[in-house]
């Protein structure tokens, strides 16, 4: 009997796994680096055991003080959860050499899927379909497209689609940089790239007594920056000897490996009537597990934690319904605290990782949040998340809530199971800024409730001033006093109902909405789903002196990891060039020459921490150009 739960992890997860482990009456421990001192996963365990250090490198990656942090807080038992070290076999190794339980699978089958180069060539061999990997080396121009992957870790890091040949060694050379800062491991491979494929996988379950459940599909089509977005369970569209074909080969990957405990065996599905093709397994919790709970009704944490403790599985339960997650991911400047993280309601579920007064680190994962909605048909469980998502009360950093909505009610999602260039294609009208100026006006109206009288002369109209976050389009808003209330201007067939702190109620043409307004110390406002910033009614001078033309500045808190070889002040730089990389959120982003000029002025250098904002170079255009 397990008496006392260490979660190898941090944020969402394991909170995830702590609320399972109180509900079985398990004691829990987090472990936490400095920056997540506060944190909720810390808050909600009950003891913790910190990491000195800031990134994961020096903390969550450090297996050793993992299994002291045990130890000294006497937990009986190590759940790894989700990415850091659940898939390193010699963590496994090291949990039970150290007399602890390890809530995972065998080292060896860990071993065996770690690599996926070498996970391939075991699957080949026990007759599961798979695409060949390509040697870099003798690629043609008809090879492409292809992929570059990370051999390990997942999570889109270490990835990249080649479609130049021109391109692959540049491509090859960034994407073991950012597999090894990611996951202590250099190594890639290529395959190929297919085109209007879908992202599909399977539930497994086994236990030591033989029993391999496979509790049905997952479809995790929607990516973008190859990182999942939105899954749902079952995996819709499938034809049952497709769904009877995936289930088969994922029951015997688990068995070729002698798997134990909770895994996914994932597959890319192309067009054209070929069969599943292995991509990968993740021999560990997804973090995509909540579709399936929803829709078999088990938890499978609990169920990791019996079949850890010997505990024979019986009988797999049967499905019903239907259930979408979408991932709720900060995204920009992280300088803002977490005001408020709300949804719910009946068949909806919020799995967070922070609360009010958090603020999300630059260091690690973004994932805020996943929101998942359970419903008897696909449809409903679309438009209950998607309605859900809409109206939930997100206060703090930017999301990419306006992009999962817009995708969940896009025809083409909706219709159907899209493949994974779905998002990619469909980019520029998910993320288009939506028109904020009614919302403005609303969050000015919701002010204007201070003490004054009405003038009976004309007079000026009082005037307020916003930015709509993230895109920063800047609102002018005017309104008077009179004695039948505020009245707008430039706003044709808008009336003001009523105007009081919190909330404010329009008319336009003839329809009233109701709008919620929050509005904090520092001039963030939250109009319903807008973010917006007040601005002082006469801009000071001294903040219109941009920065030094040309200046090249961090859109993030984050790490500079690495500086493109060859370049140096004084020296010449094309437009698109890159010129260093910042790794922020767990991903790296590429920072390029705007124009075609000379490289004045080089302020990164490899390790440097930068907050947003901060200048990284300076492009002088060349005088021809400007």
């Amino acid at each position: 009997m397990i008496a006392s739960v260490l979660v190898a992890n941090r944020g969402e997860i394991a909170c995830r796994v702590f609320r399972t482990c109180r509900e079985a009456g398990i004691a829990t421990v987090a472990v936490h680096a400095d920056p997540d001192a506060g944190a909720l996963h810390v808050r909600s365990a009950d003891t913790a055991v910190r990491l000195p250090g800031t990134t994961a490198a020096e903390t969550y990656l450090r297996g050793d003080l993992v299994v002291r942090a045990a130890l000294t807080a006497g937990a009986d038992a190590v759940h790894p959860g989700y990415g850091f070290l659940s898939e390193n076999a010699g963590f496994a190794r090291a949990v039970t050499d150290a007399g602890l339980v390890w809530i995972g699978p065998p080292a060896e089958a860990i071993e065996a899927m770690a690599s996926k180069t070498r996970a391939k060539r075991v699957m080949a061999d026990a007759g599961v379909p798979l695409l060949a990997p390509l040697d870099p080396a003798g690629l043609t121009a008809s090879d492409l497209p292809v992929l570059i992957k990370a051999a390990a870790g997942g999570g889109g890091r270490g990835m990249r689609v080649v479609r130049d040949l021109a391109v692959l060694e540049e491509e090859l050379v960034s994407a073991r940089a950012e597999a090894a800062a990611s996951f202590g491991d250099g190594e890639v491979f290529v395959e190929p790239y297919v085109e209007g494929a879908r992202h599909v996988e399977v539930q497994v379950l086994a236990d030591t007594h033989g029993t391999v459940w496979t509790l049905g599909t997952r479809d995790c089509s929607l990516q973008r920056r190859h990182q999942k977005v939105v899954e749902e369970a079952p995996a819709p569209d499938l034809p049952d000897p497709v769904r009877a074909a995936l289930t088969s080969a994922a029951e015997t990957a688990a068995r070729a490996i002698g798997y134990v405990g909770a895994g996914t065996v994932e597959f890319l599905l192309p067009t054209g009537g070929r069969g599943p093709c292995f991509l990968e397994m993740n021999t560990r919790l997804q973090v995509e597990h909540p579709v399936t709970e929803a829709v078999y009704g088990v938890d499978l944490v609990a169920l990791q934690i019996r079949v850890a403790e010997g505990e024979a599985l019986g009988a797999a339960p049967e499905p019903y319904g239907h259930a979408v997650e979408a991932r709720l991911a900060a995204e920009g400047s992280l300088d803002r605290p977490v005001r408020r993280l709300r949804a719910g309601g009946p068949g909806l579920r919020l799995d967070a990782g922070y609360a009010e007064g958090d603020t999300v680190p630059p260091h690690y994962d973004p994932l805020l949040a996943k929101a998942i909605a359970w419903a008897p048909t696909r449809r409903e469980a679309i438009r209950k998340l998607a309605h859900a998502l809409e109206h939930a009360a997100i206060h703090g950093p930017h999301t990419n809530r306006d992009l999962l909505v817009r995708a969940l009610r896009h025809p083409e999602f909706q219709a159907g199971a899209p493949d994974t260039g779905f998002l990619e294609r469909n980019l520029p009208a998910l993320t288009r800024p939506r028109d904020a100026r009614l919302a403005a006006l609303a969050a000015a109206l919701a002010g204007a409730h201070a003490p004054g009288a009405w003038r009976n002369v004309p007079s000026q109209p009082q005037t307020k001033r916003y930015r709509s976050e993230p895109d920063g389009t800047e609102h002018e808003i005017r309104y008077h006093r009179t004695r039948d209330g505020l009245v707008p201007e430039d706003f044709p067939g808008v009336r003001v109902v009523s105007a009081v702190p919190g909330r404010v109620a329009l008319e336009t043409d003839g329809v009233t909405r109701t709008f919620e307004v929050t509005a904090y110390a520092d001039g963030r406002v939250h109009v319903d789903s807008y973010a917006l910033t007040a601005l002082p009614r006469f801009p000071d001078p001294a903040d219109r002196a941009a920065a030094e033309p040309g200046s090249l500045l961090a859109p993030m808190p984050g790490t500079v990891v690495r500086v493109a070889d060859g370049i140096a002040i004084g020296e010449p730089v094309k437009a698109g060039q890159p010129l260093l990389w910042l790794e922020a959120m767990k991903m790296e982003h590429r920072v390029t020459a705007p124009v075609d000029g000379t490289l004045t002025a080089l302020h990164a250098t490899p390790g440097r921490q930068v907050e947003t904002g901060e200048t990284l170079a300076v492009v002088t255009e060349t005088e021809e150009n400007s």
